[in-house]
């Protein structure tokens, strides 16, 4: 079933010419062979006479497009309302002439809607030899045409089925208040092929377009008058509208709209979605980079795609970027570097996983990293030291604090190391930096000088042995530990090896690409704390380096005026011997 409107042409085309003209094909009539047809009109009194009227010009229009003859087609004609009535049977005329005549005489009964009598008047009269109709064995087909308005008030189903059994092919068409479920019930197999609905009885004339193509098979969309906007598209005895890509059919069914893919609702653009052809495309606001997923936007990180030359921190904002400084120093002018403190004193051994799921690709990125941290220390022999621990199923120093005294010799020696691949020994790892790293063979300074000891584990998975032991030795020995994961790396274990509290020393990254933003999290050890040991609030040696200096300067003033007050007291008690002995 299907709803069939009219074009704009096609209703223009109607106060331009008498409608019947409408369903004229242009060249020879269509010659279908012998068919006997009859149509079955209702004129019952919901059929207003203008409506009527319409339908008449609509059977006129149609005989025209037909090959009306003896041996050719036959007509016949019969209306309904609350009873029957022949207009002419099928043996009545062979001239299309006396058809037309009276058609035009005919007058609407106006009274019920008896669907149910009128195809059994059909069936046992109209398709009857003694009407017209040409004998069961010369194998003509019979068709028969039933146009109606309204719901019928008999029963159709089981007199329509009996007509069909009989041979009679029935086309159902209904106009406004039609009802579908009776329309199916009358009409033949397929039902999208012989049920039509249409709106009103002004576009009856669809049905007859489609009507005489089935009966024919003719090309319709050839045959032009379709209106379809873009394409047409043929099938046998009837056409349907269809859209070029990017368009869709408008509820006219002939007009094309442009496919707004982004009015679904469905299209998951974070920002903006902008509609194309092949459909709905994303975009993002200005500052920001759509994601590989093609929906998502990020703001746009011009710290990572800029040698900024930020110091400390790069922060992005938009379409620029601006640096920062760690609480306590100064941007300078050049609004990059910071008045940081490089008086600081600490010995800081790097942990460094080498196992066989960092990759050696990876591993550059790594070494890489290391060199960054590298980059902001001060490094010196009074300053701060550097160790280098690689591990994976064993551990091996790469070179311990003592051996290099500057930065640019650090780098060049990290740079050098080898990837090891294997296992994930962390615990190993860590009882090796407790028990060789920081001793003063490997170049640690001495306890007494308070030196504050770091430790950093940079690892990207979980250890294949237990890492608790060495992990809480390691702050029990006054060891400020951080730790740095990649990838896989397990959150439990890095917080089990950090020092408290985590959120200030443990740091994460979803993959070694992005391992840089981890920098400014470990820039806090640049101006390290005195004399750090477990549950010992950690200060700046920026803020406490002259009280030391202080300090050391008065005990040695003490000491001497302790020497000094000692001499004296000597001398004292000398004399006091010397008076007592001349007495």
């Amino acid at each position: 079933m299907r709803g069939l409107l009219c074009s704009p042409l096609l209703m223009l085309l109607l106060f331009l010419q008498p409608w019947e003209t409408q369903l004229q094909f242009a060249g020879p009539r269509c010659r279908t062979g012998p068919l006997d047809l009859v149509f079955v009109i209702d004129s019952s009194r919901s059929v207003r006479p203008f409506e009527f009227e319409t339908m008449r010009q609509f059977l006129v229009g149609l005989l025209r497009g037909l090959d009306v003859g003896p041996n050719a087609t036959r007509v016949g004609v019969i209306q309904y309302s609350s009873q029957v009535q022949s207009v002419f049977p099928l043996g009545a005329f062979s001239r299309r002439e006396d058809m037309e005549r009276a058609i035009r005489a005919l007058v609407p009964l106006a009274q019920g809607t008896m669907t149910g009598l009128a195809i059994q008047y059909a069936m046992n009269v109209a398709f009857s030899v003694a009407e017209g109709a040409r004998p069961p064995e010369a194998r003509v087909p019979r068709v028969a045409v039933i146009v109606t308005d309204g719901r019928p008030q008999d029963r159709v189903a089981e007199v329509a089925a009996q007509a069909r059994a009989r041979g009679i092919e029935i086309y159902a068409v209904g106009v406004q208040r039609a009802d579908v479920g009776s329309l199916r019930a009358m009409a033949s197999p397929p039902l999208d092929e012989h049920v039509f609905l249409v709106e009103s009885f002004d576009l009856i004339q669809e049905f007859g377009l489609q009507f005489q193509g089935r009966l024919c098979g003719k090309d319709l969309c050839a045959e032009g008058g379709h209106g379809c906007q873009h394409q047409c598209v043929s099938t046998p005895g009837t056409f349907h509208c269809a859209c070029n890509p990017g368009y869709q059919l408008a509820a006219d069914n002939k007009s094309c709209l442009v496919v707004d893919h982004c009015s679904f609702g469905n299209h998951s653009c974070q920002h903006e979605c902008v509609s194309t052809f092949g459909g709905p495309q994303c975009y993002c606001r200005e500052g920001h980079d759509l994601l590989p997923d093609g929906r998502s936007c990020q703001a746009r990180d011009l710290c990572n795609g800029v040698d900024h030359g930020c110091e400390f921190q790069c922060v992005s904002e938009g379409l620029s970027y601006r640096c920062l400084c760690p609480e306590g120093q100064q941007l300078q002018a050049d609004g990059k570097s910071c008045n940081r403190c490089r008086e600081g004193h600490v010995d800081l051994v790097l942990l460094v996983d080498g196992s066989k799921s960092v990759r050696p690709q990876n591993f550059e990125l790594v070494k890489r990293f290391v060199n960054q941290i590298v980059d902001f220390l001060d490094v010196s022999p009074e300053g701060t030291r550097v160790g280098l621990v690689q591990f994976s199923s064993r551990v091996r120093t790469e070179f311990p604090l003592g051996r290099y005294g500057t930065a640019a010799e650090v780098k060049q020696a990290v740079l050098a190391v080898e990837y090891m691949e294997r296992g994930t020994m962390t615990g190993l790892a860590l009882r090796h930096m407790v028990e060789h790293s920081f001793s003063e063979a490997q170049g640690a300074r001495p306890r007494a000088l308070n030196v504050p000891r770091v430790g950093l584990v940079f690892t990207d998975g979980r250890s294949q042995d237990d890492i608790s032991v060495w992990a809480a030795r390691a702050k029990e020995e006054g060891i400020v530990m951080y730790a740095v994961g990649v990838g896989k790396a397990v959150e439990e274990e890095l917080r089990q090896i950090a020092s408290e509290p985590a959120e200030l020393h443990v740091s994460y990254s979803p993959d070694f690409g992005t391992m840089t933003h981890l920098l400014d999290n470990l820039r806090g050890s640049i101006c390290p704390e005195e004399g750090i040991s477990a549950g010992t609030e950690l200060q700046s040696p920026c803020e406490c380096e002259n009280l030391v200096e202080f300090q050391g300067r008065t005990l040695g003033a003490l000491e001497k005026l302790t020497q000094n007050l000692a001499q004296l007291t000597a001398r004292l008690e000398n004399l006091e011997n010397q008076l007592a002995t001349q007495k």
